[in-house]
């Protein structure tokens, strides 16, 4: 095998390709894994403008194949995704049952972790679910995303008799708007533009536009625009004692209104890593289909593009081919 590789480097918010990179070896129940695809996703993009002090190799979302596996030789060939939280195992949120949120936990392409936009990466084997057959590459890098929509379901109960908006229909909201379909509560999507209309057309939501907002009579609202301005339509819809997930991770502060949270009992729920089995389940089943959110695919080489498209308006997933 070859000692090095191609990657991107972020480092003070800027971005270089890596032509040299060495080759990460795997640790201890560690794998090395080939990467086939990887998604650029807000997060991706809003760590270039600072919203976290990484330096390394960024992307988080994946699909790949195990090169080597020296402790756990049988994971060699197949193909993977992986959980991007590497926890310790032993400390108090551990103990727990909350790994994802350990205390010494380092994440992929984002925290202390070199990540997928590079030709290998390395995670542990308990991170690792393999991917059916049935399931090709271009659903599989939907994973982790598909699994942190569905959180939102694993921290509060969503009846089918509940009203329920979600505002931002980019990226990560058309996944949270088709997961919550399948719960079949009164569902909402707000949308600014035709095209994120017509990737909802087949879902069985209403579709708003934000002249259309309701006041103040949404049992659950999720705001996964990524930027601030989706707090205060949120804030605006959701009814007295209901509940606002929050999906958006941008830079920056937000300003809140704390005193009506107060008084209207509102319910702030953060929201970001969830359960790959489903994901992956709902992926071989077809239960959900994200290929129609596929915009372009680039190699490796051409990140430049690949970023400036993806950050474009109106533009959905973008993927890089190491």
């Amino acid at each position: 095998m070859e000692k090095t590789m191609r990657s991107l480097w972020l480092e003070n918010q800027t971005l270089k390709i890596s032509p040299e990179f060495q080759i990460p070896v795997p640790g201890k129940n560690e794998a090395l894994i080939r990467v086939r695809l990887a998604g650029i996703c807000s997060t991706d993009l809003e760590m270039v403008k600072g919203y976290y002090p990484f330096t390394g190799v960024p992307g988080h979302e994946f699909v790949g194949e195990v090169a080597a596996a020296p402790d756990n030789p049988s994971w060699v060939g197949k193909r993977v995704v992986g959980e991007i939280n590497i926890t310790c195992g032993t400390c108090r949120e551990c103990r727990a049952g909350r790994q994802t949120h350990c205390l010494n936990r380092s994440v992929l392409g984002i925290k202390q972790k070199d990540g997928a936009f590079a030709e290998y990466l390395t995670l542990p084997i308990r991170n690792l679910h393999a991917v059916p057959d049935e399931v090709p590459d271009e659903l599989a890098v939907f994973c982790e995303p598909l699994a942190a929509a569905l959180e939102i379901q694993t921290q509060i109960q969503v009846h089918p008799d509940d009203r329920v908006l979600v505002i931002g229909a980019g990226r990560l909201g058309q996944l949270i708007a088709r997961t919550l379909a399948l719960a079949g509560c009164d569902l909402q999507v707000l949308v600014r533009t035709d095209a994120q209309r017509k990737l909802l057309d087949s879902i069985g939501a209403a579709i708003i536009t934000q002249a259309e907002l309701p006041q103040r009579s949404m049992d659950l609202v999720v705001e996964a625009t990524g930027s601030p301005d989706g707090f205060l339509l949120a804030r605006e819809a959701v009814r007295p004692q209901g509940t606002i997930v929050l999906k958006s991770t941008y830079k920056g502060q937000l300003n809140l209104d704390v005193s009506s949270l107060v008084v209207d009992e509102i319910k702030l729920v953060g929201s970001r890593c969830g359960p790959f089995a489903p994901a992956i389940r709902m992926l071989a089943t077809g239960l959900i289909d994200p290929a129609n959110l596929i915009d372009a695919t680039f190699p490796l080489e051409e990140w430049q593009a690949a970023y400036a498209s993806a950050a474009a308006p109106g533009t959905f997933k973008v993927l890089l081919r190491p």
